[in-house]
């Protein structure tokens, strides 16, 4: 369900050419997140300065905020070369072992959903990690022999939208760690002007301000909702993306003022109409929508939260007066309906 979502944060198979050509190659190209690109410039340029990798780093945070385009830029600015995989990607420690066996003193190993790591390619990093180096074991049983390899020192880059699900031990072996925050509305717009001219999008200001209000602070859903009006544009109307022109164009896509799907909304409403507003269990949420639970929590919670829409507590999700007033409908928190008579 949530692959075809115009509003999900997540890469699909659309955005990887988009990406690609819209994507900034330096820190000062790269708009929000300032408190990271602050501490990124410093840290890159004591270790330029010393000539040495730079201490691994770990980016969290929900899906489309700029974790890939930070680790490309991290290795342009060092000069070297970035390996880019993903933790699915790495099934057997061999696979492991052949990366890191192919890299470069100081290049970039970038792992995507590096929380999806199997245990024992885990902890095969450990050594890899703290003491660049490779522990094989040779044989089995009582003859098995450990056999100690050399790595170059290099930087681990790892992304993941689930913190909480990195080992503790693997976590405590990045010397950074940043979390990418939502985007504010003037961030959005600088984005999107930085894309549109990229794209030779015509654009007035107001009509990039109406996109970058719907774009849940997230930039790869401010390019996706660009290229879309881009068309609906040029088919419907002069090729310009004025203000009425976005705002037609979004609407078409169910995209409402504030950025949520219908599938936002059907979270919402389950959880207001089905359960009073809650609280109730992400798992009865996941049933009632036939969604998967981990999808919930991934994709549509963390905005839904960031608005103040949504409650988290020990008993299940709140829905909060915010909701309700969005919806339009009364906040009858504690007030069960009453039955009708006959």
């Amino acid at each position: 369900m949530t692959t075809n979502r115009i509003v999900s944060g997540k890469l699909s198979a659309d955005d990887t050419s988009l990406d690609s050509s819209l994507r900034p190659r330096c820190l000062v190209d790269f708009v929000g997140q300032a408190r990271i690109k602050e501490n990124l410039n410093i840290a890159i340029a004591a270790a330029k300065g010393r000539g040495e990798a730079l201490d691994h780093i770990l980016l969290y945070g929900p899906p489309g905020l700029g974790k890939t385009t930070l680790a490309h830029i991290i290795a342009s600015e060092m000069g070297v070369n970035i390996k880019i995989t993903s933790g699915p990607a790495v099934e057997r420690t061999g696979d492991l072992a052949a990366i890191l066996t192919n890299l470069r003193s100081q290049d970039v190993l970038f792992i995507d959903e590096v929380h999806r790591l199997n245990r024992t390619v885990d902890e095969m990093l450990y050594p890899a990690m703290e003491d660049f180096a490779l522990d094989i074991i040779i044989g089995k049983g009582p003859g098995a022999k450990n056999l100690r390899i050399n790595l170059p020192n290099f930087t681990l880059i790892g992304a993941t939208t689930r913190f909480a699900l990195l080992s503790p031990p693997l976590r405590d072996r990045f010397g950074a760690v940043y979390r990418l925050d939502f985007y504010d509305q003037t961030s959005i717009e600088a984005i999107l002007k930085r894309s549109a001219r990229i794209l030779g999008v015509k654009a007035e200001d107001k009509g990039l301000e109406e996109i970058a209000r719907r774009a849940r602070g997230t930039p790869r859903v401010a390019n996706r909702l660009l290229k879309r009006v881009r068309d609906y544009a040029q088919v419907m109307a002069d090729g310009t993306a004025t203000r009425p022109v976005a705002v037609e164009a979004l609407g078409k896509l169910e995209v409402d003022p504030i950025g949520l799907d219908e599938i936002d909304h059907k979270v919402l409403h389950t959880i207001i109409d089905k359960f009073n507003g809650g609280p109730v269990g992400l798992d009865t949420i996941a049933a009632s929508i036939s969604e998967e639970a981990d999808t919930i929590m991934d994709i549509y919670e963390p905005y839904l939260l960031q608005l103040g829409f949504l409650d988290r507590t020990p008993r299940g999700r709140l829905a909060t007066p915010l909701a309700y007033k969005h919806l339009g409908l009364p906040y009858n928190k504690g007030k069960p309906p009453q039955p009708t008579l006959l």
